[in-house]
Formats: C-alpha cells, structure tokens, sequence
C-alpha cells in the first residue's frame, strides 16, 4: 500500500496545488502542523490564529468531499511531519516551497529525519511565477522591484491549474481531525474583530474565492481601485484579498487569471493595471526573500523599544492619525496598506524605535501577516538589507490628504469625535482632548511606496 503524505502550510486549498495535482498514492494523508514556538513567543496572535482555524476547518470539509481528510497537531513542524512519515510509512512526503528563511530551514531539517526509502518532494506554488520561469537565477534578479518588473514583464504567468475532483483515500490506520481551537488558545477562541472595521473576513478557500467574485463580478468595486486604493474606511476601497493570499487560500495566479477574465469583458483600466501592479509587489517581495535568506529579519535581536513602542502598539502615541490606525489593527487583525505606510514610519523615523520590532508586531497581529511582504515593506520603509533608501512621511500632512475630515480618527479614537471635523482631529494630544500639543516639526517628503 504506498501513501503519500501532504505536509500543508501556507496553502490551504485544493484548487491550483500543485501538491494535489498529479499521480498520487494508493492513499494520502493531509496535515499541518501548528509550530508550538508561535504560541510560546507569542508570535501568532487571536485574530490571525482564528483565522487560520476557520482556514483549516473549511479545508478539511472540501477535503472530505473528496474522499480525503485533514490532520492538525501542534508540535515543531519537522518533527511532527517526520514522525507522522514514519507512523504512515510513506513513501514520499509533498511540501510546497515557502519563502522565509524559517520555513526553508524546518524543510531541510526535515529531510535527514526521513526513512531513507520516503522521498521528500518540494514543489513551487502560489506565486505568478516559478523558479524556472525566471530569466537568470534566483541569486542573481535584481535587487530592486523596477529592474525586476522589467527582467519578468515579458513572461508570461503562471495559469492557474484546476481542482481535483476526487483524492486518494485517507490511510486506514491514521488518526485525523483537529484540535478545537480553545484547546489551543482561548483568547483566539473568544476574539471577534470590531464591527468598525466594516468588513467580515472568513477564512478559507471558499470565502477567499467568493470575496475575489464579488471584487470583481458583484460590487464591481475593481473598476474604481485605482481612486478608492489609498482609502481608509469601507469594505470595497480595495479589494482585501491579501489574507486569502497570505495563507494560500487564494493563489496569486488565480486572482491574476480573474483579473484577465475580468478585462477580456470590460476592458483593461489603471484600476485593473494597479492591482495587478499589487500582485507584482507580491511577487518581488518574494523572490527577495528567497534571496536575502536570514537577512530579511535584518540580523541580530533588536533592543527592547520602551514606551515608546508599547505605546505605539496600544494606539496611544497622541497621534491621532497613528493611533487610528493602530487600534484597528489590534481590534480587527487588519491594516489598510496607506495606514500601515504611516505607522510603521512613525515607529521608526519619528520615535526612533527598531523596524523589526514593528514588523514583529505585525506578524503577530495580522491575519493577512505574510514573511517576505510584512518584513519586506518593513525594510524598505526603514530603508534596510536591499533597500538603501528609508521611506518617511509627514504624518500629519498625510492625515490631512486621506482624512481630511477626521472620520478615521473619531471612528477609531471615539475620544476625539466629538471634536470639530477637519483639522482638529488630526492635532497631537495628550490622550485628553482638551490637552493638545503643538505640531512636531516635519520637514520630510513623502517617498512613493508599495
């Protein structure tokens, strides 16, 4: 009886997966393996672990659909997916390539843990592109996203492959299911992300698939991207795929390919053009990652950042702007990307505090939290590893541009909305508002960014 094992992580669907696609065994085992440091560090936080869970049960019921099943365990991911290797004695175990040095590093961990007659199989998936689809070697693409578009604009990207209809049956002898969610974490169990935030994220391939129809097909909302983009408020200012992205719920050559649907009939347009120049930022910080390897974490443990960055983190800076902005992203697990422009170069550039515990806070907060694109921008807001030059904004002068009424700040700052709209919202304070301090003194320009 051969079985192959399916080790799923940052691809949590069935359709266009590569892992699924072509012969399999006589039965197939599907798992992911929770890695327990997350939960230790802290590093996963309620509302990308909750939206992880409703991932995996979802994946599990199309799973069942089809004659397979799913396997959750908690553990270190090399050692849990070799031991279930050896338990199964399977004769190959199917990985899907992931950028971050971490999940390169746990892949070739788990390779001399494997029986010498099970075959480790890693295969690419997800991107625009793969590694053969490249004009020159991965070492060698340029360091920055202009000469990367160029080198890759004439290729043609990866079409989306199809879902299979049946899958090999689940081995007799595994156990399978997974764990409730408040077994592992409570708090994750319990979290429900803000009504003001004004959009409901459910995690899984099929929520992922019905959001990108709607952006498209139902709301339309595509067609106007390129003047709603660098909006704040409303469920259709851009199209929020990024968390299906994130977790592989959607693949970016899916979205590519509706997005070629979607033009076929209406006609290309900026705002078409700009959210697939999104998908191209998605693809360069990726291949970047690959590139820099540990270096994308930018080296040494940074110092601890003090109040200032606890502060930061609560949304209590006595910036209204920023603290807008961070008391959605505790408070709904997700960040508009001009917000996030703002706070992460107020963390750095205004109060001096390291980028990596930015993009550390991040990682743990965000559903849509992605390695290479959450520390990628980090680095190239602060102006690290290959990007040599910082990206700052005028925070106030921002505020007044993408807010210019205060309807941000009071909808996320209710202590300010009873404040005349317009300026006055946006003016420093000292978390009273009848206290306020006098503008800091700016003298930065506004730098273009992803």
């Amino acid at each position: 009886m051969s079985i192959d094992l399916v080790w799923l992580r940052q691809d949590l669907r069935l359709a266009d997966n590569p892992l699924f696609a072509g012969p399999l065994g006589e039965h197939l085992a599907c798992a992911y393996v929770l890695d327990e440091r997350w939960l230790k560090e802290r590093r996963i936080g309620a509302a990308r672990l909750g939206f992880l869970w409703q991932s995996l049960i979802e994946l599990r019921g199309r799973l069942l659909a089809r004659g397979s099943d799913l396997l959750v365990r908690l553990g270190d991911p090399s050692e849990e997916v070799a031991a279930l290797a050896a338990e199964l004695g399977a004769r190959r175990v199917r990985v899907r390539w992931d950028p971050g040095w971490e999940e390169t590093r746990a892949v070739e961990r788990l390779a001399p843990r494997l029986a010498a007659d099970c075959e480790l199989e890693c295969l690419e998936g997800g991107m625009l592109f793969t590694e053969d689809d490249l004009p020159r070697p991965v070492e060698a693409l340029p360091p920055g996203f202009s000469g990367f578009r160029r080198r890759l604009e004439t290729v043609t990207p990866q079409y989306a492959g199809s879902i299979p209809v049946t899958l090999p049956p689940w081995p007799p002898q595994a156990s399978r299911g997974l764990p409730p969610l408040r077994w592992v974490d409570v708090r994750a169990a319990e979290w429900s992300a803000s009504s003001l935030g004004g959009f409901r994220f459910t995690g899984g391939e099929r929520a992922g698939l019905a959001r990108l129809n709607d952006y498209l097909w139902g709301s339309g909302a595509v067609a106007h991207y390129a003047e709603t983009r660098n909006g704040l408020v409303g469920a259709d200012v851009s199209s929020r795929l990024s968390p299906w992205l994130a977790l592989g719920c959607l693949s970016a050559a899916q979205v590519n390919d509706a997005l070629d649907d979607w033009e076929a009939e209406r006609g290309a347009s900026d705002s078409s053009r700009w959210l697939r120049f999104e998908l191209w930022w998605r693809e360069y910080f990726h291949w970047a990652a690959r590139q820099d390897g540990r270096r994308l974490y930018g080296g040494a443990t940074p110092p601890d950042g003090g109040e200032d960055f606890a502060a930061w983190c609560r949304g209590e800076t006595g910036l209204p702007f920023v603290d807008a902005g961070m008391r959605e992203l505790t408070e709904t697990g997700w960040l508009s990307n001009r917000a996030r422009q703002n706070v992460a170069s107020h963390l750095v550039h205004d109060l001096g505090v390291d980028w990596r515990l930015g993009a550390a806070w991040f990682e743990r907060c965000l559903i849509d939290h992605d390695v290479a694109s959450n520390w990628g921008n980090w680095g190239y807001i602060a102006g690290r590893g290959r990007h040599a030059k910082a990206h700052r904004f005028d925070v106030l002068d921002q505020a007044e541009r993408y807010d210019p009424q205060g309807d941000y700040v009071a909808r996320w700052c209710p202590e300010l909305a009873d404040l005349p709209p317009g300026n006055a919202r946006h003016r420093p304070w000292r978390h009273d508002p009848a206290v306020f301090l006098p503008p800091p003194s700016l003298s930065i320009q506004e730098e273009a960014a992803p």
